[in-house]
């Protein structure tokens, strides 16, 4: 309701002060230029009547007649903004961003009167909103700024299960509203700017999470949350932010990765933890041919390790991490038919890699994993299948 009072305001200050200045500049005669006022002087004085003084003797101290205009007004309407100045104050209380759909306001007011050739460039009411505006702007800023700060010192609740962060929630509403005020204007330097501001303090806060507060993983939570971040920047279409959206979406893909590698070794964890150990021999410089005869590296070792992972073994384990990548996952995002499948392809990759290994580093062996390629997609398309 302030809102829409300010705006009615605003549209009668307009006519009202205009009006005035017009009639101060006819009545003093503030409009006329020199040659005007000395003819008009002259035909003063040589007609007859009670007025022995001229109109050019009501002289001002100003330099133009514009200043003149400025002061008579500023006498006049003195308490105007000391007036618009308490009302700004109260709409800005009357909810949490008061203060954005004030500055939207003035700053579609301030602008378009500007750019309207009926009003003056150097009136009285301009002068007036100018200020007005300028006061709007710095309220928006501080409100922006502790909003910032409060995103940025703002503590994890212990124990937090993951799902979207409050930050993230807020800073969400905060576009949805600010989008729709700002929808219709053509104005929006201040609210780019903020958004902007915004965007950095949530990244900040994302990226500054705890492990110690928190119940699951913590690239789980950061990626749900850019993930998120990302969406709904894909969805607003905002200009200033497309480089924000663009990083929401590669910190995603980079803690999907970082999860994804710390879930693959648990599936086949002594197997991983083996060729791990020989592709660190390996780099080490240990040539591939001699692998075999280093104890830990035997060809019975190998054997001994494979003979634990037979098809069945891991259909179980797949199992059990898709049960666990399920449990981390918060249903809001539904990110789990995409970590799934990046886990897919990631663990075919690394059976393909395993394969390699033994082909280069256990030449003739004849030793080989207990299932192929073969059954390990079609273990994953069953799970997939039967959730």
């Amino acid at each position: 309701v302030s809102e829409q009072v300010l705006e009615q305001v605003l549209r009668e200050l307009q006519p009202l002060c205009t009006s005035e200045q017009q009639f101060l500049q006819e009545f003093f005669q503030l409009g006329h230029d020199p040659a005007e006022l000395q003819e008009l002087e002259v035909s003063t004085a040589s007609s007859p009547g009670p007025l022995s003084t001229p109109p050019s003797s009501l002289a001002h101290p100003w330099a133009t007649p514009e200043e003149a205009t400025f002061q008579l007004l500023s006498d006049i309407f003195s308490c105007l903004e000391p007036e618009l100045r308490a009302f700004l104050d109260v709409c800005n209380k009357s909810q949490p961003l008061g203060c954005l759909q004030v500055l939207a306001i003035l700053s579609d007011s301030v602008f378009g009167m500007w750019g309207s050739s009926s009003a003056p460039a150097s009136s009285f009411l301009n002068a007036l909103l100018g200020n007005v505006l300028l006061l709007a702007k710095s309220s928006f800023n501080k409100f922006i700024g502790t909003l910032c700060k409060e995103m940025e010192e703002a503590k994890t609740p212990s124990r937090t299960k993951g799902g979207i962060l409050p930050c993230v929630s807020r800073f969400q509403d905060f576009l949805t509203f600010s989008e729709e005020v700002f929808r219709t204007s053509r104005r929006r330097g201040e609210l780019d700017k903020a958004q902007l501001r915004l965007a950095s303090s949530v990244f900040s806060s994302i990226s500054s999470l705890s492990s110690a507060n928190l119940k699951v993983n913590t690239d789980v939570v950061m990626m749900e949350n850019f993930h998120h971040i990302h969406s709904f920047l894909c969805q607003k279409e905002i200009p200033c932010l497309e480089e924000r959206k663009r990083e929401a979406e590669q910190r995603c893909r980079e803690h999907m990765e970082k999860y994804v590698t710390t879930c693959l070794g648990q599936p086949l964890e002594k197997l991983h933890h083996f060729f791990e150990g020989v592709k660190s021999r390996v780099a080490q410089g240990v040539k591939e041919e001699e692998i075999s005869f280093q104890l830990a590296y035997s060809k019975q070792e190998l054997r001994k390790i494979l003979e634990k992972y037979p098809g069945k073994e891991v259909k179980r384990a797949l199992e059990t991490l898709y049960r666990k990548i399920h449990k981390d996952l918060s249903q809001e995002e539904n990110l789990l038919p995409v970590v799934w499948q990046a886990m897919e392809q990631e663990f075919i990759r690394q059976y393909r890699e395993f394969e390699e290994l033994i082909q280069r580093c256990y030449v003739g062996s004849g030793i080989a994993m207990e299932f192929t390629l073969e059954d390990l997609l079609s273990y994953f398309s069953s799970i997939t299948a039967s959730h």
